[in-house]
């Protein structure tokens, strides 16, 4: 069994990287790589799954009173009928694009794709990604997420599907495409934080299915560990990236991803 410094280090990476434009996926790839830890290890596997399923449970804590309105279930919803525009269609819309490929593209994915040289890749293309956003964004439309309209929410969606490559950052793909569609930072990441609810709820109850015995034959102290820090951390990374959103420039997480590309790729070298 790893350590449970590994499953309290793999859970702060995971929580603090899922919802922020960084790419989660290629941080734990990255961390497991320093780790010594082998690429084709099936309880990491599983335990990513775990883990990501805590930061999920933190989002939908932070989004349950949206959630509940987009199902008619609250019970301020006719109050605020007319300034809400936001519902289960602009959902639909935005998570189809990224689960169908996903779903179609998902063995090539695993097979080609999960590997540091191919996260270097993303954390670079994301990061250029990120500042075309923060140059060439259109007129606002969208001040805040109920003024989106189904052709802005499409464009995210297709957005996303280049978060398949892992290092590019569904955060960071989402965030960026709703910019270009002529949302405010805050708009498209209120909107990124809600669809992420279904699109890692739908991958993560598949992987758990096809990796529940593995589960089931962990640790469950390592597993619980990494859940409950992944949530915590989580929880308080997007509450902080909310209020910063508005002022801080995807930019700098831009050169962020740059430097830590480089600095791996120095590492890789020299380990060889």
């Amino acid at each position: 069994m790893y350590s449970l410094w590994v499953s309290f280090i793999i859970g702060i990476v995971e929580g603090l990287t899922e919802f922020l434009p960084v790419s989660s996926t290629g941080h734990m790839i990255l961390a497991q790589a320093l780790l010594h830890i082998p690429e084709e290890d099936e309880m990491m596997k599983s335990f990513e799954v775990v883990i990501q399923l805590g930061a999920i449970l933190a989002v939908v804590l932070l989004y349950w009173r949206r959630i509940m309105r987009l199902f008619g279930l609250s019970d301020d919803v006719k109050g605020k009928s007319k300034g809400q525009r936001l519902n289960l269609i602009h959902i639909l819309i935005a998570i189809v694009p990224a689960l169908f490929l996903a779903f179609i593209g998902r063995h090539f994915i695993k097979d080609y794709l999960f590997s540091p040289t191919t996260v270097l890749i993303g954390l670079i293309l994301g990061g250029v990604f990120l500042i075309i956003a923060e140059k060439q964004q259109p007129a606002i439309t969208a001040t805040d997420m109920d003024q989106l309209t189904y052709k802005q929410s499409l464009f995210i969606g297709i957005a996303q599907c280049l978060s398949l490559w892992p290092g590019f950052s569904r955060a960071g793909a989402t965030i960026a495409g709703g910019m270009l569609a002529g949302a405010t930072r805050g708009a498209a990441a209120n909107f990124t934080f809600l669809i992420a609810i279904p699109v890692m709820f739908a991958a993560t109850g598949y992987e758990m299915l096809t990796s529940y015995k593995v589960i089931l034959s962990g640790s469950f102290l390592f597993f619980g560990v990494g859940f409950i820090v992944s949530f915590i951390v989580a929880l308080l990374a997007v509450v902080t990236f909310i209020k910063l959103v508005s002022k801080l420039s995807l930019t700098y997480f831009a050169y962020y991803r740059f430097v830590v590309a480089i600095l791996f790729a120095i590492w890789m070298a020299v380990s060889k």
